[in-house]
């Protein structure tokens, strides 16, 4: 069982930038860690995804080139999302979600592929 805890959610304007960190109890072998975002009266949705032995990330062709999923670089089990230039669209429950076991090929974004969830954080972007 991992669990996990996010932070760093709040308030940002629009084009702004912020980190969610997401902390997690213990770092099993093949683990991945992603997040996921759930707007209001949406359903949730992928936004990005980690290999933790290489670090590798994997994003949601909305966010490519605004934000980052990183391994936290002096923390073991610690992972982070920085997004930049955020919208108000961007609204949303931030989850992080983890499994120690390798997602099928093409299941990286898939909800099923992630057997761990933490409570989520919220982030809202004003108009």
């Amino acid at each position: 069982q991992v669990t996990l805890v996010e932070s760093g959610g709040g308030l940002v304007h629009p084009g702004g930038s912020t980190t969610l960190s997401c902390a997690f109890s213990q770092r099993p072998r093949n683990m991945w860690l992603a997040w996921f975002r759930q707007a209001p009266g949406k359903e949730r949705v992928f936004v990005a995804a980690l290999t933790w032995s290489t670090g590798n990330p994997y994003y949601a062709d909305f966010v490519k080139g605004r934000f980052d999923i990183l391994r936290d670089s002096g923390h073991e089990n610690v992972v982070h999302l920085e997004m930049r230039n955020l919208e108000p669209e961007e609204t949303a429950i931030y989850y992080c979600a983890a499994t120690a076991t390798d997602p099928l090929s093409g299941e990286v974004a898939s909800q099923e592929s992630y057997h761990f969830w933490g409570q989520g954080t919220q982030i809202t972007v004003l108009p």
